[in-house]
């Protein structure tokens, strides 16, 4: 009996380790040309991997090691974002371009190798160059080690990715090639997306143009949302079931009930939908919403459909049920779900930091400039073209060497300067009328950075403008997530603002939706060393400037300072 005890209790130690030891996760992109037809288009060559649009899911768990061999086979330069992996020891595998990386030249390749240690959630991976985003994309999915069984929820029957994109006619490098050119923004999306299928509501729509999803009812299933569009905040709705949010940007939230979801640009949220609906097949809806309005560039008021078909279902060409979509401008939705949620407090994990290091009031927003040297088609004759600043520093990406190179190599001299300001360098009615002031809205090009110490706390006020637009702008950071102490409109009182602080359990997440002229709150740990981009994430305004980077300084440690690249790290040509 002893001998049976003793074998069993192997057993059960080995099936306990082989749960709990970390594995390697290893995919091959290979980014290349892919044909599709859409919207009754001729069919038409993008840049996309592995020939598929959403490209290839990554299925890791907590703590696994995360390789990803990018083959480019495209005539473009690439490089690939994680987003939202905190890239801890490995910031060369981050991915911005010119940032952490040269890109990856056409025929190249580069493996990408990182970990996935204390994150669980929804994340995503993209092209962070040029505009190659609309086609280069996918989810990320980071489970539990323990696997489903340890979700701080219920657990779900089934998981679907529900990815929402933007689809454009013609080929978006050249788009984003002739917006530089000239300093007119690009035009508008064609039509939006769901898992790269636009749906039934556009012209000549298939049924090959339709993302299907199948559920059987009273099952309940994990939805992992994720906008990967370029520059539009989406609402989400299904068509007579209701949602619980239980996660955003792959950090758990307390259980928030809704019949949407807002989604802007960069943004993940995981919600549990029960199918308890009567069997029959309803819509999931994805509609703009558009901060910007009246002032703001047009956009594509359109819908991106996908059915939920229950099984069984007897009628399978039955039109299905189409939620009732929210206006456009409808800012009361969008700010009741962005400012409603709350974290999940679990042991072990981050809190708030309740001493600050250094303050930050940062402006937001759109402005103008001068010409550009390499604005070959910029009209020198007519007024300034369109730009974006951050605190009035238009972000130039540098043109010879990376900015992670420059300073693992302590040589920032003419590719960065450490002087980004802490704030503005005018004080005036962010959000009023004295924006269309024309002194006001003109900003020059810089590549400056704010340098930090290891383990400073920032706590930073992210003020947006009325310049140009007033807008809801999607702030990312690389490398960290931070906690949202508070949101709301109109000019940042600080009297008023600090009694609403929310620090006991705010949500943490790596992108914010300021509010459409409005301000929030945000404070993080810079315990991360290396050269991290906070930008907007409309891609129409990163090109126009509305970025900074962060430079965070070795920690006492080699765990606790930048490694050296790797051998394979691409070279700028």
């Amino acid at each position: 009996m002893s001998l049976l005890w003793s074998l069993l209790l192997f057993i059960a130690i080995a099936l306990v380790s082989s749960v709990a030891q970390a594995a390697v996760v290893e995919h091959t992109f290979n980014v290349g040309n892919f044909s599709i037809s859409q919207l009754c288009q001729p069919p038409r060559i993008i840049t996309a991997v592995n020939g598929q649009l959403p490209g290839p899911t990554i299925y890791a768990s907590e703590g696994d090691t995360v390789v990803v061999h990018l083959v480019n086979t495209s005539p473009y330069s690439m490089t690939l974002h994680w987003h939202g992996v905190l890239q801890r020891g490995t910031p060369w595998a981050d991915g911005p371009a010119m940032v952490t990386q040269c890109p990856v030249q056409p025929g190249g390749n580069y493996t990408y190798r990182f970990n996935v240690d204390g994150q669980e959630g929804t994340l995503w991976w993209h092209a962070h160059i040029s505009f190659h985003r609309a086609t280069v994309y996918g989810a990320l999915v980071i489970r539990p080690r323990g696997g489903v069984n340890a979700y701080p929820f219920p657990k779900p029957d089934a998981e679907h990715v529900v990815i929402l994109g933007e689809w454009w006619n013609t080929n978006v490098y050249d788009m984003e090639r002739m917006a530089f050119l000239t300093g007119i923004p690009a035009p508008h999306a064609d039509a939006y997306t769901i898992n790269g299928k636009p749906g039934d509501f556009y012209n000549c729509s298939a049924a090959n143009q339709t993302a299907n999803f199948e559920v059987r009812q009273n099952r309940t299933y994990l939805l992992r949302i994720i906008n990967a569009g370029m520059n539009t905040p989406l609402f989400f709705k299904v068509a007579k079931h209701r949602l619980t949010v239980v996660g955003a940007d792959a950090c758990y939230t307390k259980p928030y009930k809704t019949d949407v979801v807002v989604v802007s640009p960069g943004q993940t949220v995981d919600a549990l939908m029960v199918a308890s609906a009567a069997v029959g097949r309803y819509y999931m809806a994805a509609s703009p919403y558009d901060s910007a309005i009246p002032q703001g560039p047009p956009f594509s008021d359109t819908t991106a459909t996908a059915i939920l078909q229950y099984a069984g279902v007897r009628h399978k060409t039955a039109l299905p049920v189409l939620p009732r979509r929210p206006a456009v401008n409808d800012t009361a939705t969008a700010h009741r779900f962005f400012s409603g949620m709350t974290a999940l407090l679990r042991p072990g994990k981050p809190t708030v930091p309740l001493c600050v290091d250094t303050n930050m009031f940062v402006t937001v927003g759109l402005g103008v400039s001068e010409c550009q040297p390499e604005q070959l088609l910029c009209n020198r004759s007519a007024p300034p073209v369109f730009s974006s600043s951050m605190n009035n520093a238009s972000f130039v990406v540098p043109k010879s060497t990376s900015l992670l190179e420059a300073h693992f190599n302590r040589k920032p001299d003419g590719v960065y300067t450490r002087d980004f300001p802490d704030t503005p360098p005018v004080v005036f009615d962010y959000t009023g009328d004295e924006s269309d002031n024309a002194t006001m809205q003109f900003t020059t090009k810089s590549t400056k950075v704010k340098t930090l110490r290891y383990n400073e706390t920032v706590e930073m006020v992210l003020q947006n403008t009325r310049l140009i637009a007033k807008e809801s702008h999607p702030m990312h950071i690389h490398g960290f997530n931070f906690f949202i102490l508070a949101q709301g409109f109109g000019n940042y009182d600080k009297n008023t603002a600090v009694r609403r602080f929310n620090l006991v359990d705010p949500q943490e997440r790596n992108t914010i939706a300021v509010p459409t002229g409005g301000w929030a709150v945000i404070r993080f740990v810079a315990d991360n060393p290396g050269m991290w981009y906070m930008h907007c994430h409309f891609d129409a305004h990163i090109s126009l400037g509305l970025a900074m980077v962060f430079e965070v300084l070795d920690g006492p440690t080699p765990e606790t300072s930048v490694p050296p690249p790797p051998a394979d790290l691409p070279r700028c040509s």
